[in-house]
């Protein structure tokens, strides 16, 4: 392993750069990681060859969430680097196996696409941890799925398979696990066949002020987070998802 706990690589193959990362055993992302991460997008986004950008992810899960017990983990500073990856202008493809759970389904959804497969699990689970949506996430997925099936997953905090995810529009394409990478970058290639210019600027019309959209929504999501990072439910809440039993509320 490197000095870090995680690694992030970059490749590019013809007109689409592929952005890995890695850190065992479950993905956690921690504010490190996601600035190594942006910067790739942003090194991707700088380089007038990428026309389109595939993120993926080493192991069996996408990403489990936030890393909740890191140092690193303020939600500010989480949510600076998500509010530079919702300004990268080129499109990106998410290739997302196993889980992509909490911040992880967060980071698959500042994506323009996702693939997955039926191994696929997501779920938007922070009021299990006692605890506020995050990742723009209030901001985003609403947009995919609409207002009433996101307050479903968000209070629910229900896991959704891939096939489910794919009949919601939470999904746009599923793909055998053992192709699923290859899927992606398929897509990503059908993209980037396409004039840069015409696509960009499409995209742009497309996601017309989101990034300011989801600037405001992050602002308010750290807020949230950082009150109730400070409750008894929400210390209630990782021990009893650790424990894999329901939750025992006080509200306080």
């Amino acid at each position: 392993m490197p000095l870090s706990d995680h690694t992030v690589s970059f490749q590019r193959s013809g007109a689409v750069a592929l952005i890995e990362f890695s850190r065992p055993p479950a993905n956690f992302f921690s504010a490190a990681l996601l600035a190594e991460i942006v910067a790739a997008f942003e090194r991707a986004d700088a380089d007038p060859d990428v026309r389109a950008i595939v993120l993926a992810s080493e192991g069996k899960n996408f990403c489990a969430g936030a890393d909740l017990a890191g140092e690193d983990n303020d939600p500010f500073e989480l949510y600076d680097q998500a509010e530079r990856l919702f300004a990268i202008r080129k499109p990106s493809v998410a290739a997302v196996q196993g889980a992509a759970i909490g911040g992880g389904l967060g980071l698959a959804l500042a994506a323009d696409f996702r693939v997955v497969t039926t191994g696929t699990r997501l779920s938007a689970n922070f009021v299990k941890l006692g605890m506020h949506p995050g990742f723009a996430m209030t901001a985003t997925l609403p947009r995919l799925v609409g207002d009433q099936c996101a307050a479903l997953l968000f209070l629910t905090a229900r896991r959704v398979s891939g096939e489910e995810a794919v009949n919601m529009g939470l999904a746009d394409i599923m793909a055998p696990s053992e192709d699923l990478l290859n899927a992606a970058l398929a897509l990503a290639g059908e993209i980037a066949e396409n004039a840069p210019l015409a696509v960009e600027a499409t995209r742009a019309t497309l996601r017309r002020e989101f990034s300011q959209h989801v600037r405001r929504h992050t602002s308010e999501e750290a807020r949230r987070q950082l009150q109730l990072k400070r409750t008894e439910d929400f210390a209630e809440g990782v021990a009893a998802v650790n424990a894999r039993r329901p939750g025992n509320w006080k509200r306080r």
